[in-house]
């Protein structure tokens, strides 16, 4: 392995360590929907609003993530949103829902830039052949976070832990997050990277605007992640509790194995693309049996199949949901990769904001 991979190497795992982090915290409100409630003072639609402004941050924020990518390059860039998702989680403990409404809004503005800034550093420093495989493990490390905000959070909840407590130590976690981001990430190659003015910005903007391309690339990653961001990872506890009469701890358990899954299915899918050459058939799978698994969840009797195996396999599916992340990249000029990345996250949180 040459010197300039090994450096492209560490600064892609320094991205995905951070987008582990963000998505931990995208993932932790619901296993605490109760004690948010009681805190703010509102209803649980109301607490579930609340949480929902990460969304809202989340996907406008993709388009200022991509450009800024390939206008200043992941250095310069990616520490800034580490800062803003600390900043957030810290306003976020204070207790108020103002506060807090702000907070939540940094979190999703600043974590945009965690995956942006992967798939940036994944798309223009390795060869085209291993795209989808490095995406996919880019959402494995977040998914990782996603499992852990449930699947650890949770049973420290249940024993005491406070939940400001939690989201000021993880506020000053993302502080230190930046620093270290900062001060690891490589310096980037200044002439590797077109210098985009507002204009030259615009023109990137339009060119993968325009191209049909993107916005089905978009569409598609939408529409397969909408089974997790939000029917699990903010109603899937309770809903389980009330529709299936589970216990808060085996609701919790049950939820937290769709991201888990997801570590699975993400690299996997994104390896078995590469290998196969190909993106659709992989993507058509995956998201006829992510079809099939909801379907269970939302109509099948309890106890009929295996207690996880609907849970792990319903994540390894939606691993596909990253693959349009690799096509919109190929569909459009490699010197704006970062925008392309941007627009497609855009669209695709769009359907969850």
């Amino acid at each position: 392995m040459s010197k300039s991979t090994k450096t492209a190497a560490g600064a892609w795992l320094l991205a995905a360590v951070y987008y582990f982090y963000q998505y931990s915290l995208r993932s932790a409100p619901a296993v605490m929907m109760p004690q948010l409630s009681e805190a703010f003072g509102l209803s649980a639609l109301g607490v579930a609003s609340l949480v929902g402004l990460f969304y809202y941050g989340y996907s406008p924020f993709s388009l200022v993530a991509g450009a800024a990518m390939d206008r200043f390059g992941a250095r310069r860039i990616i520490p800034i949103g580490a800062a803003a998702v600390g900043l957030g989680a810290l306003l976020f403990g204070l207790g108020s829902p103002d506060a807090a409404s702000v907070g939540r809004f940094l979190q999703g503005a600043g974590g945009v830039f965690a995956l942006v800034g992967a798939v940036y550093i994944a798309t223009t420093h390795f060869p085209a052949s291993r795209a989808a495989t490095l995406i996919g493990a880019t959402q494995m490390f977040g998914m990782s976070g996603g499992s852990a905000g449930q699947f650890v959070v949770g049973p420290l909840i249940s024993r005491g832990l406070s939940w400001n407590r939690f989201w000021i130590g993880m506020g000053l976690g993302g502080l230190v997050i930046s620093v270290v981001l900062y001060l690891l990430l490589p310096k980037d190659e200044q002439a590797d990277r077109p210098r985009l003015g507002l204009k030259g910005v615009a023109s990137a903007f339009g060119t993968v605007f325009r191209n049909p391309q993107s916005i089905l690339c978009g569409v598609i990653a939408g529409l397969l992640f909408i089974p997790t961001t939000i029917f699990d990872m903010i109603w899937g506890v309770r809903y389980l509790q009330e529709a299936h009469g589970f216990d808060y701890a085996a609701a919790g358990v049950r939820s937290s194995l769709v991201p888990l899954g997801w570590i699975i299915g993400c690299p996997l899918l994104g390896f078995l693309s590469d290998r196969l050459g190909r993106r659709k058939p992989v993507i058509i799978g995956g998201a006829a049996v992510l079809l099939a698994c909801v379907a269970w969840v939302l109509y099948g009797k309890t106890g009929v199949l295996p207690p996880y195996i609907v849970g792990v396999v319903m994540g390894i599916a939606s691993g596909a949901a990253m693959l349009p992340y690799t096509v919109i990249k190929e569909a459009n000029p490699p010197q704006f990769s970062g925008t392309a990345t941007g627009v497609v996250n855009f669209l695709n949180f769009t359907f969850s904001a």
